[in-house]
């Protein structure tokens, strides 16, 4: 399949793995450019510019296709040494990068002077377009149904991906709520080139986390994520554990004079004890709705053939096969994964 977005990064199929703490590391994104598709290293769990530099190494050990990096721009209260992080990026060779959190403006002519395309992580049509004018080649729509930040205005995705598509003179993948082929025929139909899956990379064979996160993964529901930090207007969606509840009680005694220092023990620290150690109740760790629809952990490659295969079988038959007047009831939607 072919679309904007394979061509801007020179990928085989329109799906880009989201950046993760304590997630993208060398062998999920290996795997996945290896299934096809564009593998992210995440930039900031690596805790030295020199450890990215080794993690990219490494990474080029495991693949020779096309893979990116995620950086992801704080506060500047609390920045990393962002031009030593690119540098490293440059001197890797690695030529994507998917930027999230604050706007990348000031390190754009960085990251194109190193012949680097950029896709930025937005969360509304308004800061797309704003990507879009600083100079990034792509944008992640990401609805409000996603993992982690969805931002503040609520917007799901069958509204912001046709607002976005109304808009922007860029291409755009759909992010927030992406699984499988349905996703993927329905992001292209809204006018994205592509999607971004984030929690349902993590629930694969090789991502490098505890097993105690996948198995949380298949058994949960739509249901079962909630937002927080909403007062802090830092909004975040995370799988419900026995951290979050006690999270949520703060948040209800604290009411609108929440500050973060109240909810310390239940944000800091937390991913290293969840991904790597298993601890599933540890804190607020990042979760899409999509869990809904995750019932396996499969290979990356399984997952993301299965998604093509699917698509395909989608667009030649069960669409083609409605206008063409042929039923089919023999082929519901919802067994194709």
């Amino acid at each position: 399949m072919k679309t904007a977005i394979t061509e801007l990064f020179g990928i085989e199929h329109p799906i880009i793995q989201g950046g993760m703490h304590y997630v993208g590391f060398a062998e999920l994104a290996a795997a996945v450019s290896n299934a096809g598709g564009l593998g992210l290293i995440t930039g900031l769990t690596q805790k030295t510019p020199e450890l990215l530099a080794k993690e990219i190494a490494r990474c080029r050990d495991m693949t020779d296709k096309p893979f990116g990096v995620n950086l992801t721009f704080l506060p500047s209260f609390t920045a990393p040494p962002y031009p030593e992080y690119i540098a490293a990026i440059k001197e890797g060779g690695v030529k994507a990068v998917e930027t999230a959190g604050r706007s990348p403006e000031e390190y754009m002519p960085a990251l194109k002077a190193a012949g680097i395309k950029v896709i930025h992580k937005c969360t509304s049509v308004r800061h797309s377009l704003k990507a879009e004018k600083i100079g990034c080649d792509a944008v992640s729509v990401d609805g409000f149904e996603c993992g982690g930040h969805p931002g503040e205005d609520d917007i799901p995705n069958m509204i912001l991906l046709p607002r976005a598509a109304d808009e922007l003179k860029i291409p755009f993948v759909a992010s927030g709520g992406m699984a499988d082929a349905r996703s993927l025929v329905a992001a292209l139909s809204m006018g994205a080139a592509g999607m971004n899956m984030g929690t349902r990379f993590v629930a694969t064979k090789e991502a490098p986390v505890h097993d105690n996160v996948k198995q949380a993964l298949v058994k949960a529901t739509e249901l079962d994520t909630v937002l927080v930090m909403r007062a802090l207007r830092n909004t975040e969606r995370v799988l419900k554990n026995e951290g979050v509840k006690e999270l949520i009680e703060i948040e209800r005694e604290k009411g609108a004079g929440l500050k973060i220092e109240d909810i310390l023990d239940q944000v800091a620290g937390v991913y290293p004890k969840v991904m790597l150690e298993g601890d599933m109740d540890a804190g607020a760790w990042s979760c899409g709705m999509v869990v809904g629809l995750i019932n396996d952990i499969p290979t990356v490659k399984e997952l993301i053939d299965r998604i093509m295969d699917g698509a395909e079988r989608i667009i030649r038959q069960r669409l083609t096969g409605f206008l063409d007047g042929v039923s089919t009831a023999s082929a519901p939607a919802r067994a194709i994964a």
